[in-house]
């Protein structure tokens, strides 16, 4: 394994989480291991006739509560620990929300950049192949992740069909809309989290005009800026790989969204409209109400956190914050409006995917919308409540929310006290 620990990292957010209820040793016992890894080795012909192969992984943590569900990524540093730490955060996650799902997530170790189209799509299908025996609409259904996308998802969701001799496109969720996609899943996880900031504004102290930086500008960067500037709220610095820009009277976000459309880096709008170039490592110290890592893990960590300005943190990245500076960042009275919570718009737009495929009838953009804002507040309010009543981080009472939840579950099996008794 690449990176000995992440698993064992994220379980101190269960022990935390475990130390605020009275629940079962069988409980923890269940959570602290995955279910199942498997991990296989992908071979494809590339374009130039040779043979390649790929380390591939999918990870099935809890199923306690329903099928496991979880996104797929593509990157050249994927290990089996890190996906096994992304499956326990689904578990959670899914938890959280309140879907009938448990937890799971898989990598290839790949750099789809250096693929062509054609071997990406032998990628993919290579994946499905290898794991038709573990996904499968009533036991694990993969979705979207870093460096994936709807049209990988609908070579996949192809391929199982092929395989299972019938049309099954409840297998996999993220699809292009023309092959069973649902509306509303393109800006699921960042309406989730606006829809949740929005809704706990008042709570937050955050006014009704908030000055927003965006950490990563890719799909749910890009999303989060839209609906956020369309409410009146002004976006004054972004990032990517590249670079950075900022504006304190706001950036002009259609020549942000017309440099990624070019390919290009948000840095190369510096120069005009008031854009200043910044470094990418820059932007956390960007004076600003909120602040939203939208990038990769542990982007946020004891180098830095003491440089952030911000009064909130809206995680709509997995894990952008390390637990060390989970501490700093409690020090300076920042809330964190974390992952399991702040971006779970995306599993529960995917949830509604799914629904839809089993019964062969598609919603309306605006019943997404509706359903969907529905459940980001009524959660929201409920781990706001929790945190208030208990004096905790966001963080740990939204732990606490879902694992009081997966403790029902798993006790309802029985425990131990009661077989003895």
């Amino acid at each position: 394994m690449s990176h000995p620990g992440l698993l064992d990292h994220a379980l101190l957010r269960l022990d935390a989480a475990a130390a605020q209820l009275e629940i079962d040793a069988d409980v923890i016992e269940k959570l602290k291991y995955a279910r199942e890894t498997t991990k296989v080795r992908l071979m494809i012909r590339m374009d130039d006739g040779s043979r390649k192969s790929f380390l591939a992984w999918r990870c099935r943590y809890d199923d306690t509560r329903g099928p496991t569900k979880g996104g797929i990524r593509y990157h050249p540093d994927a290990s089996a620990d890190e996906v096994e730490m992304l499956a326990f955060w689904m578990t959670f996650k899914c938890a959280v929300m309140n879907l009938p799902y448990g937890g799971g997530k898989g990598a290839v170790q790949v750099d789809p950049r250096t693929l062509s189209k054609a071997e990406l799509e032998r990628l993919s299908r290579a994946y499905v192949q290898a794991f038709a025996n573990i996904i499968g609409p009533d036991r694990d259904i993969p979705a979207p992740d870093v460096y994936t996308n709807s049209m990988i998802m609908g070579w996949m969701a192809d391929e199982y069909s092929q395989i299972v001799g019938q049309s099954s496109p409840a297998v996999i969720t993220g699809k292009p809309i023309a092959l069973g996609g649902s509306l509303g899943r393109e800006d699921a996880t960042a309406r989730g989290g606006f829809y949740l900031v929005n809704h706990l504004a008042q709570d937050l102290k955050l006014g009704a005009s908030h000055s927003v930086a965006i950490q990563g500008f890719g799909n749910a960067g890009q999303h989060y800026a839209r609906l956020a500037a369309a409410d009146g709220h002004k976006i004054v610095a972004v990032s990517d790989t590249q670079g950075a820009v900022m504006c304190a009277e706001g950036l002009n976000l259609d020549a942000l969204f017309a440099a990624k459309k070019d390919g290009k880096s948000v840095a190369a709008t510096a120069g005009a409209n008031g854009h200043v170039a910044i470094s990418a490592d820059d932007l956390i110290a960007a004076e600003c109400d909120l602040l939203v890592p939208a990038a990769l893990e542990n982007m946020i960590h004891e180098g830095n956190a003491n440089s952030i300005k911000a009064k909130v943190i809206l995680e709509l990245a997995n894990g952008p914050i390390t637990s060390d500076a989970d501490a700093i960042l409690e020090a300076k009275s920042i809330v964190v409006l974390p992952d399991i919570l702040a971006n779970a718009g995306g599993v529960t737009v995917s949830y509604f995917e799914w629904v839809q495929n089993r019964q062969g009838y598609y919603w309306p953009v605006e019943e997404i919308h509706e359903r969907l804002k529905v459940i980001m507040e009524r959660e929201g309010r409920k781990i706001w409540g929790v945190a208030t009543d208990k004096s905790l981080s966001v963080r740990t009472a939204a732990y606490v929310h879902a694992l009081s939840r997966l403790a029902d579950a798993i006790e309802a099996h029985g425990t131990q006290n009661f077989f003895t008794s």
